[in-house]
């Protein structure tokens, strides 16, 4: 299986999480969150009420995938969109020069 389509599997089965596409949503709206910002506004904004362990999780599989980067300050983590991997896997359907190999 070429690598191109093992980080699409990746990409997508990190987006099919309703919670995650909800993190994303607020990284998209004010990039640079906590890990307490992040669980505020999902509980605040859409009735979210998930753990911070559960949510922790979550942005652990949006990293693995890398849909987000995090960098540490001192005592804070702070989680960072990256949508250059949306980029790539939707290229396939948005690009029509787009070659089988690419």
């Amino acid at each position: 299986m070429p690598i191109v389509d093992v980080m699409e599997g990746d990409v997508f089965k990190a987006l099919a999480d309703p919670t995650r596409r909800r993190i994303i949503d607020e990284l998209t709206e004010r990039n640079g969150q906590t890990l307490f910002e992040l669980c505020a506004r999902l509980a605040t904004k859409h009735q979210l009420t998930s753990s911070r362990q559960a949510v922790s999780q979550h942005l652990g599989v949006l990293e693995d995938a890398g849909l987000i980067v995090t960098r540490r300050e001192s005592r804070y983590k702070f989680h960072e969109l990256d949508i250059e991997p949306l980029r790539l896997v939707m290229r396939r359907w948005l690009d029509p020069h787009r070659t089988e190999t690419s």
